[in-house]
Parts: structure tokens; C-alpha cells; sequence
């Protein structure tokens, strides 16, 4: 029996499965919006709740400049945003290449990206204990091939996060 273990498996060992929904987190912080399997969405769901919501829980301190601060809480407010991006860091790649309109290439810091863009939007959340619901899910046809049933997953604007 399965009690109490969460998460399906996708016919992969452990170290797969991680490289796997790396990857897929990876894509969804830099493009925002990914097509996939549905299963996979609603794993990769709970990964990426987890991630916005670690670096959401810095509140003030994600947009604060730490240029105004004195030197003691500097030292404290810099520890606790040094101390949330490794611990993303440990999961999401630190970063990944986006091909351009034009054919070129971008190179994007992805904790940057989730600290600096992603997690703002949902401040508001966090405060009032909501918590959670930062993606939406979107069922699509399935996939030709073989038949899989597909998915859009999303981060949720700003607006319709509240």
C-alpha cells in the first residue's frame, strides 16, 4: 500500500525524476508558461508553489535596499535573502538559455528572475495567508502520438492572484 507517499513516480529512478521536474521548473520560471503531460503539471505544480512561496516569505526584505539600511540589520535582512536563494538554488537551475524573437540568444539568472520578477507579484498573498495558487493549470487535447493527455501549466498575473 501507498499511505502517505506523495507524488507519482513516471517509470523513473530518484535522480531522473529530479533532473526531470528541474528542468521542467526550470522552463516554467523563464518562460512563465509551459506545455507538458498532465500528470507532469500536477507534480510540477507543488514544486513550483514551493519555490515562489520560499521566496515570497521574505516579505519587505525581497524588495528592500540594502544600500539605507544600518549595518546590523543589513546583516540580517542580506543573511535571510542569502539564506532563501540557496535553498531554491538547490533545486531550481541557477541558469538557462532563451532563444530570442530575432535567433539570438539570452542567458537568464533564474533565482534572480523568481526573487526580483515571480515572487513580488504575490506578496499581497502571502500577507494575508492565503498562501499557495500562484499556477493554473489548462487542460488541452491530447497528444497525437500517443494519445497523452496534455496540459498548460502557468504562473497566474498578478491581478487574478489576489
Amino acid at each position: 500500500m501507498r499511505h502517505k507517499k506523495a507524488g507519482r513516480k513516471f517509470n523513473r529512478d530518484t535522480s531522473a525524476r529530479r533532473a526531470m521536474f528541474r528542468a521542467l521548473a526550470g522552463n516554467l520560471v523563464l518562460h512563465e508558461r509551459i506545455e507538458t503531460t498532465e500528470a507532469k503539471a500536477k507534480e510540477l505544480r507543488r514544486i513550483a508553489e514551493r519555490l515562489v512561496t520560499r521566496a515570497a516569505r521574505l516579505g519587505d526584505e525581497l524588495t528592500v535596499d540594502t544600500g539605507k539600511l544600518k549595518d546590523a540589520e543589513r546583516v540580517d535582512v542580506v543573511g535571510r535573502q542569502v539564506a532563501a536563494r540557496r535553498q531554491v538554488a538547490q533545486f531550481l537551475p541557477l541558469v538557462s538559455t532563451k532563444t530570442l524573437s530575432d535567433g539570438t540568444f539570452e542567458e537568464v539568472d533564474l533565482i534572480k528572475k523568481l526573487f526580483v520578477e515571480i515572487a513580488p507579484r504575490y506578496m499581497d498573498r502571502i500577507k494575508s495567508g492565503k498562501g499557495g495558487g500562484y499556477t493554473r493549470i489548462t487542460k488541452k487535447l491530447n497528444r497525437r502520438g500517443d494519445n497523452s493527455p496534455m496540459a498548460i501549466i502557468e504562473f497566474l498575473p498578478a491581478a487574478t492572484a489576489d
